[in-house]
């Protein structure tokens, strides 16, 4: 059976794009490597993930926007992993993360109360859904983030885009229109910024925050999400986020500090109305990629979501919820209470 059948990245050597050899790009990737913290620098990371699961994540600009470090970084774990036989290879949740992200915006775009809905993405990062779904061309799109890290994306795109790396892709936004944000969340005049560039309170909203609310503190991810609980009253409003639990943010060494046990009864709790939850390994969230039956995930989910720990082997029951979530002015009005589904 071949690996692209068995949810694998194919067993082949990494090739890295012509671009990323030039002095300009080069150049912006060691700045990055010297400059950037771990948050920001946690972008890259992702693209990589996105550029090195291409069988299964359509996003030509990834290996360019991820850098040569991070690619051979994980390229050589996904070496090990198929060598070891690993029933998770490395990447694989930030594939399965990407997908669901994906299918779930499409599903949003595509309701009643979501065309030419507005698109934000909270800590965009090295994000390029606007170049890549089609599914959001009557939609507004705005990336915010640190402006260095907008600066460097800005640049990186359009060095590709004066070299026409790759004649394949014209590298062109497929979004009605795509503004850059530059702003820090947990600051209080993020939103302001937002409205500034053109964001529109009272206009239906979907709202994206990728592998972004656990690197924040407690106070600031609340502040966050109670915002955009807020918008319900204005508008049709969708959150798409992925909560981590407890144990995965107190792992040693861990950059973590926000989580919660049950996103599924928070969110409800300030002022979102209808809310899904699933789980890595979930039948929409899954995609073909996880099909070993003793991976890691199928084990977590077989246990209760309130155990902290395995009580087979005492290992700490790290969890990564995908949550949709969303509410409305008439869904505030008519419902008693939240409706929850998980």
């Amino acid at each position: 059976m071949s690996d692209k059948v068995n949810g694998l990245p194919e067993d082949q050597e990494l090739k890295l794009p012509d671009l990323l050899n030039s002095d300009a790009v080069r150049e912006i990737h060691a700045t990055i490597e010297k400059e950037w913290g771990f948050l920001q620098r946690s972008a890259c990371q992702t693209a990589a993930g996105r550029a090195l699961w291409k069988h299964a994540i359509h996003d030509p600009l990834a290996d360019l926007l991820a850098g040569e470090t991070y690619l051979k970084n994980l390229h050589e774990k996904i070496k090990k992993d198929r060598l070891s036989n690993a029933r998770e290879i490395s990447g694989v949740i930030l594939a399965v993360r990407t997908l669901w992200f994906d299918s779930r915006l499409q599903d949003a775009l595509n309701s009643p109360n979501g065309r030419a809905a507005q698109v934000v993405l909270l800590g965009a990062g090295m994000d390029t859904r606007a170049y890549r779904l089609s599914c959001l061309k009557d939609s507004d799109v705005f990336e915010v983030d640190f402006p260095e890290v907008l600066d460097v994306k800005t640049t990186i795109l359009q060095a590709a885009k004066d070299s026409a790396f790759d004649s394949q892709h014209i590298i062109m936004s497929k979004a009605k229109s795509l503004t850059r944000v530059a702003a820090d969340i947990k600051e209080s005049d993020w939103m302001e910024k937002l409205e500034i560039a053109g964001y529109l309170p009272q206009k239906s909203t979907v709202w994206i925050l990728e592998g972004i609310l656990y690197y924040l503190t407690q106070t600031h991810a609340m502040q966050v999400l109670r915002i955009l609980a807020n918008k319900c009253t204005l508008t049709h409003t969708v959150l798409l986020a992925d909560f981590m639990n407890k144990p995965s943010t107190t792992l040693s060494n861990s950059a973590f500090q926000f989580y919660s046990d049950w996103p599924d009864h928070l969110l409800p709790s300030i002022g979102f109305t209808h809310v899904k939850l699933s789980q890595i390994g979930d039948p929409d969230a899954h995609f073909g990629l996880l099909n070993d039956p003793l991976n890691l995930f199928n084990k977590l989910r077989s246990l209760p979501r309130s155990l902290q720990t395995n009580p087979d082997d005492g290992t700490p029951c790290c969890r990564l919820y995908l949550v949709e979530a969303s509410g409305s002015p008439d869904q505030n009005a008519s419902h008693n209470g939240p409706i929850t589904q998980s």
